[in-house]
């Protein structure tokens, strides 16, 4: 992805989620000239990858299959009883799918915060890791149990939640407009702890064409910050 285009899809969901009355922690907003200025007191936003995630899971395309994030609050591997929790935001576009896949090892509900309506499929998977077409899956909805078919879609209202279990594949998007979803979990760990149904670029390939605006997760290390 071009920086340029990254840059232009962190000003647009920076003035999303503002609208929607959410606030990010200051660091957010921080320029590559301030993060220079800082010290070991960020050693945790970096070591826990905090921060925006911006990605096209290597397609080149975006608008259809891609994602904008940002980790409010995470744990670390090496250290998961210290915090075993987590926080982000995202932002998913109408029509803009997030593809299958499951979590090992975490637990996560996931919120419709406000916009449009959020669409989520699900499957459960096989001991081989792949999908199982005829086993029905058995989820929480605001903590009301509902059971529904291999495959089946569920559309989540602002307000609503949705709890996605390890090992249960699920892909979603967007419906009816740009939607703010919120997700709270146990630790994340995205270098270890997700399984594509198909494999993909988890984090993008940038061509820096112009400056960064703000600073990705993944730029940390590509910046040397606090190193």
């Amino acid at each position: 992805m071009n920086r340029s285009t990254i840059n232009a899809i962190l000003r647009a969901a920076s003035a999303f989620i503002r609208e929607r009355g959410f606030h990010l922690p200051p660091f957010a907003y921080w320029t590559l000239e301030e993060w220079r200025t800082r010290g070991a007191e960020c050693a945790e936003i970096v070591d826990n990858r905090l921060g925006w995630d911006v990605t096209d899971f290597g397609t080149g395309d975006f608008a259809h299959t891609g994602l904008t994030l940002f980790t409010l609050r995470n744990g670390n591997p090496r250290d998961p009883a210290r915090k075993p929790y987590a926080e982000k935001i995202l932002v998913v576009e109408e029509g803009q799918v997030t593809p299958l896949h499951f979590h090992w090892r975490k637990t996560e509900d996931i919120i419709n915060r406000g916009g449009g309506a959020l669409t989520v499929q699900l499957y459960a998977s096989t001991s081989d890791e792949r999908l199982d077409e005829s086993q029905a899956i058995t989820v929480s909805i605001d903590g009301i149990r509902r059971t529904v078919a291999a495959g089946s879609i569920v559309r989540l209202q602002p307000g609503e939640s949705i709890t996605l279990p390890p090992r249960l594949y699920h892909a979603f998007w967007g419906d009816t407009g740009r939607v703010l979803v919120g997700e709270v979990s146990s630790l994340n760990d995205d270098a270890s702890d997700n399984r594509f149904l198909h494999p993909i670029g988890r984090f993008p390939a940038i061509d820096e064409d112009e400056p960064p605006l703000y600073l990705l997760c993944t730029d940390y290390e590509r910046f040397s910050i606090l190193r």
